[in-house]
């Protein structure tokens, strides 16, 4: 996506970058905005600077690389080798050869591991190149803020997701394990036409509801659970992620009372957000309405966070983060409360910040749903 790289190069300028290179695949695949190309496995650099896209890969992605930037602004490289040693020949090549020659410095991210970090020193080393300049969360400050084609892919991996929760509710019945649904709701998404899934989907009952990430295993749905089915799908390229927490056949008067608290709490901070907001700020609301409910200090985790290529992105709803959302940002909310050794309750939501509020795309009834 043009637009992208076009955003990528303001911020190099306002920073004084000529050349900026990175190899954290989600942020190659949301600069390159290529298509079909990339699988798992992180095999690609992305090189950028004023006058210049260039993918470094291997022979194994060249021809699905080359399709994809056919008649775009990114050329593709596929002899492959170490990426680093590519780097410093290219650059010394542009005669970039010394720290006092005028020319400005390459940028690198810190995510990349030791291992390659310390290639990139040697290559530069023996090239007589200045050492690089690392930054940190450079693309992943520019992927936060999602242009209309990301909020598309978004919403079609949601409509996906809430479909599936349509069906799995008719399929779940007391006596299956809770493995057994996660299996059949991850099946449903592929069939509804998600491409993957955006993570390994939780089905947690009972007191098992009460572990935020609990494994799916052999634990059966039993009258009176309180189920919590938090999963997305991929679609585009890009996740969803919603939560919503059932009851097998009846609820407990305990269970009506935390899902009433967590519904509200949810739907106070929907009706807040907008530019401006901090992530702190919708969480402390989160907080304040679960402790006026009487679950104090019974979620224990940050209330949301950001959506995109990759199912946890900036920026975060949570007590760390006073930075200002802003138009664009998508985010999950998702408070929970967790009674140890009894239920779990969750109710995640996830859209977008507009200019004057906030555009939820889920669209799954937050009503207490008994199977």
């Amino acid at each position: 996506m043009e637009s992208h790289l076009n955003r990528m190069r303001a911020c190099m300028r306002e920073e004084g970058m000529a050349c900026f290179c990175c190899t954290d695949l989600s942020n190659v695949k949301w600069l390159t905005a290529f298509d079909n190309v990339f699988d798992d496995e992180p095999a690609h650099l992305a090189f950028v600077s004023d006058d210049e896209a260039v993918l470094h890969t291997d022979s194994r992605y060249a021809d699905a690389a080359c399709r994809a930037a056919c008649g775009g602004p990114w050329k593709v490289d596929a002899s492959g080798g170490f990426h680093a040693r590519w780097v410093a020949d290219k650059l010394s090549r542009d005669g970039r050869k010394a720290p006092g020659d005028g020319l400005p410095a390459l940028a690198i991210e810190d995510s990349m591991s030791l291992a390659a970090f310390r290639r990139f020193e040697k290559s530069f080393e023996e090239k007589e190149l200045p050492p690089a300049i690392e930054t940190s969360d450079f693309v992943l400050k520019l992927r936060a803020v999602k242009d209309d084609v990301e909020i598309e892919a978004m919403k079609a991996a949601q409509a996906i997701t809430d479909a599936a929760f349509e069906h799995i509710v008719s399929f779940m019945r007391v006596g299956m394990t809770e493995r057994e649904v996660q299996l059949e709701l991850e099946e449903a998404m592929r069939h509804l036409g998600a491409e993957g899934l955006a993570f390994s989907s939780i089905v947690a009952s009972g007191a098992n509801g009460a572990a935020p990430h609990s494994i799916p295993g052999g634990k059966v749905l039993e009258s009176g659970d309180m189920v919590v089915l938090d999963f997305g799908a991929r679609k585009g390229g890009y996740c969803s992620d919603m939560t919503r927490t059932v009851c097998m056949e009846y609820a407990t008067e305990e269970a009506k009372r935390v899902y009433e608290a967590v519904r509200t709490a949810n739907e106070a901070v929907e009706r807040m957000l907008r530019p401006g907001v901090t992530g702190a700020e919708a969480h402390e609301l989160a907080e304040r309405v679960l402790e006026h409910a009487g679950y104090g200090g019974k979620m224990g985790h940050g209330l949301g966070h950001g959506v995109g290529i990759d199912i946890h992105e900036q920026p975060n709803l949570s007590p760390r983060n006073t930075e200002p959302l802003c138009a664009g940002n998508v985010v999950t909310v998702e408070p929970g409360v967790y009674l140890g050794g009894i239920l779990g309750c969750r109710l995640e939501d996830f859209g977008v910040i507009t200019p004057d509020g906030f555009e939820v795309f889920t669209q799954s009834t937050h009503e207490l749903v008994i199977i």
